[in-house]
């Protein structure tokens, strides 16, 4: 059996980023002296005159991302998730979204699986804030075939656009060839009516894995990738509720404010249905191993599978 290939979406993000540059003169990237880290740096070097490091100071590198779309240029301003959504939301909000300016936000290190960085870096409330701010997508793909559509997708679209990157490798389950990416679309990956999990970013293969083992013991679940947190795609929503009649949804960010409250507020009003919310409860993280941090949290295949049989029975 071939090794399963993994791929950080991070890398994903400065593979596109190359691969937009070569197409597209208007293309310019901003960095926030962080460039090896988000993988900025592929885009630096093949072309140097569009990339700006503007140091430690995101504030006005949202600013003058802010400015260059004014002019005509398609900016993507990088940092980590930590800060490019938190230290600099103020500019984010005035700058980008209440002029509706066309400008990216690309944010690496999301979420607890940052790791040894820690809790001061392991951002569990950047959708909570870039889905409060009206007009903004908020996009968290789920692999590196899937990321690198997202960053496409996201220069076609005219507006603010924010999107989530992994620190960490995960698998690559998409097939480049036939997988086509849309904002605003969920895709269903598995059959079953038993109980719809509905989850984004890393979470999607947990949650594959998870349906596998499941499926072994008679359960049919329902996975569906939910890419695009905002807008949300209600319509596969519903129906899998409406199918499955209970739901779990999975996200490597804060039960608050996020793919869970979405859902959830969604469900509330157009079809009440049972559903848990499986991801960081309203807690810090710490520093650890990423993979052993995830399993702590409860953001694993098997709390996934264990939360599926506790409401089926």
């Amino acid at each position: 059996m071939s090794e399963i290939k993994k791929v950080a979406t991070r890398e994903s993000y400065g593979k596109a980023l190359v691969e937009l540059g070569k197409e597209h003169e208007d293309v310019v990237v901003l960095d926030a002296d962080l460039a090896a880290a988000t993988k900025t740096s592929t885009f630096r070097k093949a072309f140097p005159e569009r990339h700006f490091d503007c140091g430690i100071a995101e504030c006005n590198m949202i600013a003058a991302a802010a400015g260059m779309s004014t002019m005509g240029l398609v900016p993507f301003a990088s940092s980590f998730a930590m800060f490019a959504a938190g230290r600099a939301f103020e500019q984010v909000r005035n700058s980008i979204g209440y002029p509706q300016l066309n400008v990216k936000i690309g944010a690496t290190h999301g979420g607890i699986s940052v790791g040894e960085d820690g809790a001061s870096h392991q951002c569990c409330e950047d959708f909570a804030l870039m889905r409060s701010i009206p007009g903004m997508v908020v996009l968290c793909p789920s692999d590196d075939v899937e990321a690198r559509a997202a960053v496409k997708a996201a220069y076609y679209h005219q507006g603010p656009v924010y999107l989530r990157f992994g620190r960490l490798a995960i698998p690559v389950f998409h097939d480049e060839e036939t997988f086509k990416f849309e904002i605003g679309k969920g895709e269903q990956l598995t059959e079953g009516s038993d109980i719809a999990i509905i989850a984004t970013g890393l979470m999607v293969d947990e949650a594959r894995k998870a349906a596998e083992a499941l499926k072994a013991e008679g359960i049919a679940a329902r996975v569906i990738n939910i890419c695009t947190i905002k807008p949300l795609d209600e319509e596969i929503i519903l129906k899998a509720a409406k199918e499955c009649g209970k739901v779990i949804t999975c996200e490597e960010h804060s039960i608050i404010g996020g793919l869970g409250e979405a859902v959830a507020a969604l469900l509330a009003e157009k079809h009440p249905t049972i559903m848990r919310r499986i991801g960081v409860n309203d807690e810090f993280g710490h520093s650890g191993p990423a993979w052993d941090l995830l399993k702590q949290f409860g953001l694993s295949a098997e709390n996934i599978a264990n939360v599926a049989r506790e409401m089926l029975k």
